[in-house]
């Protein structure tokens, strides 16, 4: 039986892996900061800025899968992000090559590549962005460059994914901030008069990702060393994508359109302000810089490499996929 870990197991994307992970038949183990984990996995409370806690939650992993990370894209708590971003995945690192782990694969982002400018269909020739957007998308950067430098080492083999935008029931953070605005009615108007396409991953299509991934590195495939974009494959305007939620549950439409410029310098004094009294780790509600410009960015990626090495296909459309989380919000009373 394979021995499978997933850090960050108790979170949106890691509840999914480990739930596809156990119907595999895999013997699951799950690292996070919970006191307690779900029903038939071996949990593990770790915390993997703790080099010796990870050391010893890997020794006997067959895979892992390092979901674990620190989203926030404020400019503040810095060395919090990046202790958990890229000193996490370092430590991953070690102890896969210590303990004789056979596969690494890691959960990255699309954000790796996005310097604040329009890209349009990029692919994996990209470079890392060469100039910094926010804390979360430097120590990606970081985590997934030792990641992929570890490839062959020690026999262990590792490859990224980069989703965008991931989206499903469970997830705490993209659309419950939508629904937080939208409830207090303050989702009435667009940020930016133009019209930029980005791209959405939904859940379930990233798991099926990962998993290939995983059965790629097993069967010896050449994808070690290297890393993936994940997502629908439909980028749509950030907004339609909203208005298609709003209409959905039946919220009030959005009415009128704000200059991007105002609402990037309202975010600019709400990061400061956050700053000043030490930044917080909540939801920026589309409030900080960086999200102000990747709303009005085009940030969109083909997947024709992940099709052709990793034999990934799509299998939930995004109309789909706003059809079954909307349905999950309206079925667990959120709406």
């Amino acid at each position: 039986m394979t021995v499978s870990v997933v850090t960050g197991g108790l979170g949106f994307v890691g509840r999914h892996l480990v739930d596809a992970l156990k119907a595999r038949g895999d013997d699951v183990r799950v690292l996070d900061l919970a006191d307690s984990g779900p029903e038939g996995v071996d949990y593990r409370r770790v915390d993997i800025t703790d080099a010796a806690a990870v050391d010893g939650a890997l020794e006997g992993a067959d895979v892992v899968f390092h979901n674990a990370s620190m989203v926030h894209t404020s400019n503040n708590r810095v060395d919090e992000v990046w202790a958990v971003n890229r000193d996490g995945a370092r430590h991953v690192v070690d102890a896969c090559r210590k303990h004789g782990v056979g596969r690494l694969v890691y959960v990255s982002s699309g954000s790796v590549v996005y310097d604040g400018r329009d890209i349009e269909n990029g692919d994996e020739s990209l470079p890392y962005a060469a100039s910094s957007q926010a804390p979360y998308a430097d120590s990606k950067i970081e985590a997934e460059r030792l990641t992929l430098a570890a490839n062959g080492e020690g026999g262990l083999r590792t490859c990224a994914l980069r989703p965008h935008v991931v989206y499903g029931p469970g997830d705490g953070r993209f659309l419950p901030a939508l629904l937080r605005q939208a409830k207090g009615g303050r989702l009435r108007f667009q940020v930016g008069r133009g019209t930029w396409l980005s791209d959405y991953t939904y859940v379930s299509n990233l798991i099926d990702a990962l998993l290939l991934a995983d059965e790629k590195l097993a069967a010896g495939a050449p994808v070690g060393g290297k890393a993936y974009f994940i997502t629908n494959g439909e980028p749509m305007p950030f907004w339609d994508f909203v208005k298609l939620v709003l209409a959905r549950l039946d919220f009030p439409p959005i009415a009128f359109k704000v200059p991007h410029q105002i609402v990037y310098g309202i975010a600019a004094v709400k990061e400061t302000v956050d700053s000043m009294r030490g930044g917080t780790f909540t939801p920026e509600n589309g409030l900080s810089r960086f999200a102000v410009r990747y709303m009005c960015t085009h940030h969109y990626f083909s997947i024709e490499s992940a099709r052709r090495d990793l034999g990934y296909d799509p299998g939930v459309s995004t109309a789909e996929g706003i059809e079954k989380t909307c349905s999950h919000l309206e079925a667990i009373g959120e709406v």
